[in-house]
């Protein structure tokens, strides 16, 4: 068991942002194998999928929960857990856990937009989880529980600015403190890295696991015209 010394030493290392210099090292490669098919949908994890497929990076706490959400929702193609938003390249599930890669729990959504819409598909992000918490959902705490969006498109960070502003307001009114969550592109994020294969589709394979969802109960309203 580790001492208090160690217990402290170690949430305060998950609770401040690596940087690059002092981020793990990681791989070139892959240290497992990525599986190939989602196990509910049945649709590629890694693609091709339909043309007009659009795919969002989204981190909202634990990734188990989040991506369950995900893969219900009308229009999605396909999901996937992974780590994004660090330095550490192919990182381990691990290694992401002691906070030195930068990443965070992120789950890949492909959708189509005809059917499910930028914005519904960001007020759903926002109302299942709490993006005021910063460094932390619920009783999991670490920068790999952070709240992040990152976008592939113009539409995508135009939805996720509009409805984080409208949602905002409406969170200080029920008692919450500001929105934590961070707005990247891709580009900026870096590479999403796919998660080992027992962390796919993880809640599917293991009924019982525990993976709450932080959702504050308070609905996201549509933003403004």
């Amino acid at each position: 068991m580790a001492s208090l010394f160690e217990t402290l030493l170690g949430t305060s290392l998950r609770t401040t942002m690596v940087d690059a210099e002092h981020a793990l090292k990681g791989r070139d490669g892959y240290a497992y194998a990525v599986p190939q098919t989602h196990a509910v949908l049945g649709t590629p994890l890694q693609g091709p999928w339909p043309e007009g497929t659009r795919v969002l990076y989204l981190a909202s706490g634990c990734f188990w929960g989040a991506e369950k959400e995900a893969w219900q929702l009308p229009g999605v193609v396909t999901t996937a857990v992974g780590y994004m938003g660090g330095f550490t390249p192919f990182p381990t599930y691990e290694e992401t856990c002691t906070g030195r890669t930068g990443h965070t729990e992120t789950v890949m959504v492909a959708y189509d937009p005809a059917v499910l819409s930028d914005v519904d598909l960001m007020r759903h992000f926002w109302e299942e989880h709490d993006p005021t918490q910063g460094f932390r959902q619920g009783n999991d705490v670490g920068t790999q529980y952070r709240s992040a969006v990152f976008f592939t498109t113009p539409e995508q960070e135009a939805a996720a600015r509009q409805t984080r502003d409208a949602y905002a307001p409406v969170l200080k009114s029920r008692g919450y403190g500001d929105v934590t969550t961070e707005i990247r592109a891709v580009q900026d994020a870096g590479a999403f890295y796919y998660a080992e294969g027992p962390h796919q589709q993880y809640l599917h394979k293991n009924p019982g696991g525990y993976c709450p969802v932080n959702s504050t109960g308070v609905a996201c309203p549509l933003p403004s015209a």
